[in-house]
Formats: C-alpha cells, sequence, structure tokens
C-alpha cells in the first residue's frame, strides 16, 4: 500500500488535532471551517454565474471603481549645507 491513506493515518491526524487544539476547541474549529467552506462555495458558484451570463452581480455594479489615486512628482532632496570645517579643509 504506497501512497493510499489508511484508517490508521486518519486516527493518528485526529489525536494530533486534539492535542493541538483540545477538545474544547474542536467543535468551533469545526464550525469556523464548515462556514469558510460554505462562503467559499457560494463565492465560486457567483463567479462561474457571471462567466456564463457575461453580466456583473448587483453588488458589483453598486460598487463604483475608483482610480488610483495620483501622486505629487518626487522633487529631490534638498542638499545640506556646508559646514565651515569643509571650507577650511578645501
Amino acid at each position: 500500500m504506497t501512497g493510499a491513506i489508511s484508517p490508521w493515518h486518519l486516527l493518528i491526524v485526529v489525536l494530533i488535532f486534539l492535542l493541538f487544539f483540545g477538545s474544547k476547541r474542536m467543535p468551533d474549529a469545526a464550525r469556523s471551517l464548515g462556514r469558510s467552506m460554505r462562503i467559499f462555495k457560494t463565492e465560486v458558484s457567483q463567479m462561474q454565474n457571471e462567466g456564463k451570463t457575461g453580466e456583473a452581480t448587483p453588488e458589483a455594479q453598486a460598487q463604483p471603481v475608483q482610480p488610483p489615486a495620483q501622486l505629487p512628482p518626487a522633487q529631490p532632496a534638498p542638499q545640506p549645507a556646508p559646514q565651515p570645517n569643509d571650507q577650511q579643509k578645501a
């Protein structure tokens, strides 16, 4: 059995998760993972629907796209004033 996942491997992984997170936090972690997967699934289906119809959803149309902010042109840094010691050495 090269490359196959056996039930023993899954049991070891579950035990490691229990050691790291504890039995109290596991239901919350599973609930959060389920919510994240549900959100991901709806986003993917929305993207697929947009690709099929060629139109954006009303939510995407409601938000205007703003151009990037214009920055002023860069100005050179002022030169430091010469020190009296520099003039004596020159």
